[in-house]
């Protein structure tokens, strides 16, 4: 088994160092995420019993692969809120409403753990425990159905970052892996993706400055979403395949349908847009439609009518100021 698990590791990220070993830069890839934390995923199986593939899956999915900013600066990879029983540290952040309220821990593997005492806890997840460990398929979908999260794919997305990535090896794990897999990392800078001008430029681009020896990410972040900036000949099959993606999910995310055709600079998101923006409010400018402001601000479509009290597909006049967090007044 440990074999089976280090041949899927090395395949993933290309090699192998010692424990205490840690990548040098801001930017984490898939490969790196696993290498650094999946012996505390394991940990935490076999220690609460929740599979280290949905640890890890959902931690990869929650958390933009360790990128986002919760991540960063609190340790949280999965998002959970201080709520009423929370005696920890916190961590203050804007999100659906302004300056909420997050948890902040120590080190990662807390993150972990406190995430599969959020799912034991809570009784609707507790059919969760029923499955084999090795259902990962079963976990997937008892999380979406007892309501974990909002977006319809969020099921087929975890068991697509599962598949990918070869994560159910760990849950055939009967002890802690003795040793750590890292990241060979190609000395061979790539090229960043430029922001074209004649996009809805995103608000606000968060990139941070990398050093030279190691490659440009293929995404760039707004308001916590990775996206690209489609080049010229692109199509979202094609990014699809560029992103290891199904282009279904692709579709989704930016809400289009499969016959929708890419322009060069338009913004591609390649995971769910948020409930609310990075900012407080817009001012339709002329020629602006609630699409493009949803791209523009990396704010699920649905979320922006809601905001407004608008139904689709009404669409603003220029001058209208539309609230991207909290509700407009009536």
């Amino acid at each position: 088994m440990k074999n089976i698990l280090k041949l899927s590791i090395f395949l993933l990220v290309g090699g192998v160092f010692p424990s205490n070993a840690q990548p040098p830069k801001a930017y984490i890839t898939k490969g790196e995420y696993i290498a650094m934390y999946y012996a505390d995923a394991v940990r935490d199986m076999l220690k609460t019993g929740v599979p280290a593939s949905i640890t890890m899956g959902q931690g990869m999915l929650e958390s933009a692969n360790g990128n986002s900013s919760l991540a960063k600066n609190a340790k949280n990879h999965f998002g959970i809120k201080c709520h009423d029983n929370w005696n920890g540290g916190t961590y203050i952040m804007d999100d659906d409403t302004k300056n909420e309220c997050f948890r902040k821990y120590k080190t990662v593997q807390e993150s972990f753990e406190d995430h599969s005492t959020f799912l034991r806890t809570r009784s609707r997840y507790a059919a969760l425990f029923e499955l084999k460990r090795s259902d990962y398929r079963g976990w997937c979908e008892g999380l979406k159905k007892a309501g974990y999260a909002t977006s319809p794919t969020y099921a087929k997305d975890l068991i697509k970052i599962i598949e990918d990535n070869k994560l159910y090896e760990l849950d055939k794990l009967t002890k802690v892996p003795d040793d750590e897999p890292s990241v060979i990392v190609n000395p061979t800078p790539a090229k960043p993706q430029p922001v074209v001008t004649n996009s809805p430029k995103p608000v606000p681009v968060t990139v941070q400055p990398r050093p030279q020896d190691y490659p440009e990410p293929k995404f760039l972040l707004n308001n916590e979403v990775p996206y690209v900036v489609a080049k010229k000949g692109d199509t979202y099959m094609k990014i699809a395949k560029e992103n290891e993606m199904h282009v279904g999910f692709l579709l989704s995310y930016n809400e289009v349908d499969q016959n929708a055709v890419l322009t060069e600079g338009q913004i591609v998101y390649l995971q769910p847009k948020r409930r609310s923006g990075p900012v407080e409010f817009h001012v339709v400018k002329e020629g602006e439609n609630m699409y493009m402001i949803s791209q523009k601000y990396a704010i699920a479509l649905k979320h922006l009518y809601r905001r407004n009290n608008m139904e689709p597909p009404t669409e603003p006049m220029a001058g209208t100021k539309l609230w991207l967090r909290g509700t407009k007044p009536d």
